[in-house]
């Protein structure tokens, strides 16, 4: 085919070319086998054939033009009383183009009027129309005609739907294909989010002490720089953990993923954050999804509090029942800052983390001076649920 690069359409001309040695070939032996009962084959007659058949050529383009087209040349080569024969095909095919192009009433119409010229020539016009003595035709040799109508709208009406449909399912598997890409940038940017706040609020409250003490108290000083060295060493871990999901998919991660069991690592940092937790109660077995999204709000959580609240200790309680699990976090306030309570884009994540697996998020000042952060989430993922049943 060759390409029309202005109007991004293919030239059929090789289709096209089959057809019209088809029609022209198809239509001499019809001529042969009508012999005596329609009109010999002329000049007139082939270049009707050939119009008709080389209007196809345009009908990616014209698809309405082409379907009035070669219905039109098929009736005045009925009309002139020439035989029976491929005539037909091209008009299926005109036709067939305009309804799967989506100009349906079009094709409808020029069927119709081909249709509509056939009874006229055969059961009135004959009379006037070559060849000489012919009769009416019996009204019987409608039905194939109308049949073969039919037929032809159903066909093409049938390819128009699968095509459209084929288009919608390509259209919903690139929206899907986004929304994945959509999620999965979510999901790193809140990983990277947790982590650095997390471990940077940690070594920047390190990083004071050490350079308050550095002249006064130099193990102690010493001792801050440990932490940061541990706290940044931690965060690159993370960092890289978290980056490892941007590799080829298939590749497995080079290590677990965090969750609550590694709660009391969090205490310690937060301790060396000059922040006192107290931890109550158990978690239960948890889904890897409720896992990490547990951590990572106890971790914000605690973050928040390192940065935006006066107080120096926080209390993490732990419940569960129901097939849910309830993480409370508090502190006593009061709230330093414009930010207080934690930062927009870490509340944000929390309830992010908890919307993703059915769960919900409640943050806010107590009555008496203190924050709270509430979740509830899901023992077990929906995922995983749906999977076991």
């Amino acid at each position: 085919m060759w390409a029309d690069e202005d109007a991004g359409h293919w030239w059929p001309w090789r289709s096209t070319l089959v057809l019209t040695v088809f029609v022209m070939v198809g239509s001499n032996a019809a001529a042969e086998f009508q012999e005596g009962e329609r009109a010999s084959l002329g000049l007139f007659a082939r270049v009707l054939l050939f119009l008709g058949s080389g209007l196809l050529l345009w009908r990616q383009r014209y698809p309405i033009f082409v379907a009035f087209g070669t219905a039109a040349a098929a009736m005045v080569y009925l009309g002139a009383g020439y035989p029976y024969g491929p005539v037909f095909f091209t008009v299926a095919l005109g036709c067939f183009s305009a309804i799967v192009s989506g100009h349906r009433k079009a094709a409808w119409a020029a069927v119709g009027m081909l249709w509509a010229g056939h009874v006229l020539v055969a059961h009135w016009l004959y009379r006037w129309l070559p060849p000489s003595g012919d009769g009416a035709a019996d009204w019987g040799q409608e039905v194939p005609v109308a049949a073969w109508i039919v037929a032809i709208v159903a066909v093409s009406e049938l390819v128009r739907v699968r095509r459209e449909q084929w288009a919608r399912e390509r259209a919903e598997r690139a929206e899907a294909a986004r929304r994945r890409a959509d999620e999965e940038r979510l999901r790193i940017a809140r990983e990277l989010h947790d982590v650095l706040a997390h471990s940077i609020s940690v070594i920047n409250v390190q990083a004071g002490v050490g350079l308050a003490l550095l002249d006064s108290d130099p193990e102690q000083a010493r001792s801050a720089l440990t932490t940061i060295k541990a706290a940044s060493k931690e965060a690159l871990g993370e960092v890289r953990q978290v980056l490892d999901t941007l590799r080829t998919s298939g590749d497995a991660p080079r290590g677990p993923a965090p969750g609550l069991a590694r709660l009391p690592e969090l205490v310690e940092q937060a301790a060396a954050a000059g922040l006192t937790v107290e931890v109550e109660g158990e978690a239960p077995a948890l889904s890897p999804g409720t896992d990490l999204a547990a951590f990572r709000i106890v971790q914000e959580a605690l973050t928040n509090v390192v940065r935006h609240s006066g107080s120096r200790h926080a209390r993490v309680r732990l419940e569960h029942g129901g097939g849910e699990l309830w993480l409370r976090i508090d502190d006593d306030g009061p709230a330093t800052g414009a930010d207080a309570g934690g930062s927009g884009s870490g509340l944000v994540g929390m309830r992010e983390r908890a919307a993703a697996l059915g769960g919900t998020i409640e943050a806010g000042p107590r009555d008496d001076g203190g924050y709270r952060v509430l979740a509830v989430l899901p023992v077990r993922a929906p995922r995983e649920v749906k999977e076991d049943r």
